[in-house]
């Protein structure tokens, strides 16, 4: 898997559709792209993993409440090969948050830093710089969905050029709104990341 692919193929797209014939084949990358991006925005977060581990900077804020050092990260599910450093400084005394993420199939996004850790960060922008295989193991399941409803969306989007679907007439209209799908937000509800502050 790569760093924010996209969540269903062509051939999958048209199966949903019950397309058979070849006319919209070169289109229909690009809606896919389309629908696949819409999806990450939604959610603050990509569903794809890089396919080597590497090295990214963050930087901590102190959390008053806990008395703890904080790194907002991104999503990680792996810990195999992960090392963090504040400066040139390896630091192996911290925790990953959320706790019960692995038990629920869900990322880690949060990296706090021990009482006692090697060395603590001081605020410095980016100098926490983990090295990981971030992002998700699989695409979720509710993914895939979003991204056939998604799709199919833009697809028949070019039969309503001024963004309006139905007819008046029979009572049937409709206006394609500028955010994703109602039922693609509801099947992602699960899975929004929520927007960092500052």
């Amino acid at each position: 898997m790569a760093w924010k692919p996209d969540y269903i193929t062509t051939a999958e797209l048209k199966a949903s559709l019950r397309i058979s014939d070849t006319v919209d084949d070169a289109e229909l990358p690009a809606v896919v792209t389309a629908a696949s991006r819409a999806i990450d925005l939604c959610c603050n977060r990509q569903f794809g993993k890089v396919d080597a581990p590497e090295q990214r900077s963050y930087t901590a804020r102190f959390s008053c409440r806990r008395g703890l050092w904080v790194v907002d990260v991104d999503d990680l599910m792996s810990t195999t090969g992960l090392t963090v450093l504040v400066g040139s400084t390896t630091v192996t005394k911290y925790t990953l948050e959320p706790r019960n993420a692995a038990a629920e199939g869900k990322p880690w996004t949060r990296l706090v830093f021990a009482v006692d850790a090697e060395i603590q960060p001081t605020g410095v922008d980016g100098e926490v710089a983990p090295t990981g295989s971030w992002g998700w193991t699989a695409v979720p399941s509710q993914v895939t969905v979003a991204a056939k409803l998604q799709s199919s969306r833009f697809v028949a989007r070019r039969d309503s050029p001024y963004g309006i679907a139905g007819s008046p007439a029979t009572g049937s209209e409709l206006r394609l709104l500028a955010r994703v799908d109602p039922d693609v937000a509801v099947s992602l509800a699960g899975l929004v990341r929520p927007r960092k502050l500052g």
